[in-house]
């Protein structure tokens, strides 16, 4: 069974009531921002690229192409201020039935430290149990954020699916400074 989230209005949550469908304030220096969580639109890729690539250009993370993004967008959750720009991003990797990956977890700079990331990573969990996905796995230079969030520091090659598919073909598999961690999520949350 698969699940997706379709796009929604600004103001409608993605997720089912509860914890995840609440805005949460951003404070920047002069300002204050009413954050939406909601399901990637195609006018949201060139500015998930930007992000993502942002980050990549800074060997942060790996960068992705438009089209990448374009093909995978049914599986991007984004953040977005009251006049719709773009403040995060994360997204779903399937690679079995029960096994994915939660990637591209970025935010804008100004948003660090707001619980954005934390957020989205939620919302990314979520949809991995709407489609029956019960263990995520995440390659990461800051294990300490997902360790926060109840993920294990754990061996890459537990994860196969995960080697063959990106690792393999990545121009840093010889020398990957990225931690891998994972988590088995509990179905009965939201």
């Amino acid at each position: 069974m698969t699940a997706t989230l379709t796009a929604t209005p600004l103001s409608t949550p993605i997720a089912a009531p509860g914890r995840h469908d609440r805005a949460l304030p951003l404070r920047s220096q002069a300002e204050r921002l009413s954050v939406t969580y909601r399901a990637a639109r195609p006018m949201d890729v060139p500015a998930i690229a930007a992000l993502i690539n942002d980050y990549a250009a800074r060997g942060v993370m790996l960068p992705k192409s438009l089209d990448a993004i374009a093909l995978s967008l049914d599986d991007f959750i984004v953040a977005a201020d009251q006049t719709d720009r773009l403040l995060g991003c994360a997204a779903i990797r399937e690679y079995s039935p029960s096994v994915a990956e939660v990637g591209s977890v970025a935010v804008v700079p100004r948003a660090h430290g707001t619980g954005i990331g934390r957020e989205l990573v939620g919302r990314v969990e979520h949809l991995a149990r709407c489609r029956g996905v019960n263990h995520l796995v995440a390659l990461t230079l800051t294990p300490r954020f997902f360790e926060a969030l109840g993920y294990a520091v754990v061996e890459r090659s537990q994860f196969p699916e995960k080697l063959a598919r990106d690792c393999a073909g990545c121009a840093r598999r010889m020398d990957c400074p990225e931690i891998c961690v994972s988590r088995y999520l509990d179905r009965h949350r939201n």
